[in-house]
């Protein structure tokens, strides 16, 4: 199916750091989306038309946010690291993507589990009603190298100021040791007890629904782990308590 383009604005960006960044871009021609849900970027290069796929870190609205990551020897990251506020791009007029809480059962307990930049989708859910309204306990789980590659931290911990015993946020670096986080990858924080003590919430096939997104070893993984565990993924015909959204 052919892309429609909408020209779009950017009226902020915010460098968490070098290489690591959101856009907020004006976009009042994007038409109504479910948050986790991606749309496209594209660019113009030496006039061919560059575009790619990326989660809005936002719920639909007529300013959104991407929150990318710079690859070096990408053909359209580079490109949207040189913007700036004032500079335009395009954006696709339709979202697509499955990965919403519409997919995702009801339990009492939700886990948003990420790698990187797969924190998008869980920015934009947490910003609507539906997650707060569905279930008990929210836990975000975000995984990065370096402390510094940790972002949105002040929004993620205020919300366990504004839902007092119904959210948890577990950082967790695997390069630096981390004082007031977890050290280690997601999988193996699992399998040894950490994320569910850390979190102060249970994982388990009778009181949690667990949504994926990130790096395809972390999703394999966790997968596995959870199996073990007697957990399954959820499909409409045969339900169960993983939804999976794979980056690349």
């Amino acid at each position: 199916m052919a892309v429609t383009w909408t020209k779009s604005l950017i009226t902020r960006k915010r460098v968490w750091k070098d290489g690591l960044f959101t856009i907020t871009v004006d976009a009042p021609n994007v038409l109504p989306f479910t948050a986790g849900q991606f749309l496209q970027l594209g660019l113009v290069d030496e006039e061919n038309h560059i575009h790619r796929p990326y989660s809005v870190a936002s719920p639909h609205g007529t300013e959104l946010e991407f929150y990318i990551v710079l690859i070096e020897d990408g053909e359209l990251t580079p490109l949207l690291w040189a913007l700036n506020e004032g500079d335009s791009l395009d954006v696709s007029e339709r979202a697509a993507g499955r990965f919403t809480l519409e997919r995702a059962p009801d339990a009492d307990n939700l886990w948003l589990v990420a790698t990187g930049t797969g924190l998008a989708p869980y920015i934009a859910m947490l910003r609507t009603e539906e997650p707060w309204e569905r279930y008990q306990r929210i836990c975000v789980v975000h995984g990065v190298r370096h402390e510094q590659d940790l972002s949105y931290q002040d929004e993620l911990c205020a919300y366990g100021e504004q839902y007092p015993g119904r959210f948890a946020y577990v950082p967790a670096t695997t390069r630096d040791e981390f004082s007031t986080g977890l050290q280690g990858r997601i999988p193996s924080l699992f399998e040894e007890g950490s994320l569910e003590e850390f979190a102060e919430t249970s994982l388990t096939s009778t009181d949690s629904t667990i949504l994926l997104c990130g790096n395809p070893a972390m999703l394999d993984d966790m997968e596995l782990q959870l199996e073990r565990r007697g957990m399954k993924r959820h499909r409409s015909r045969a339900p169960g308590q993983i939804v999976v959204e794979r980056y690349w």
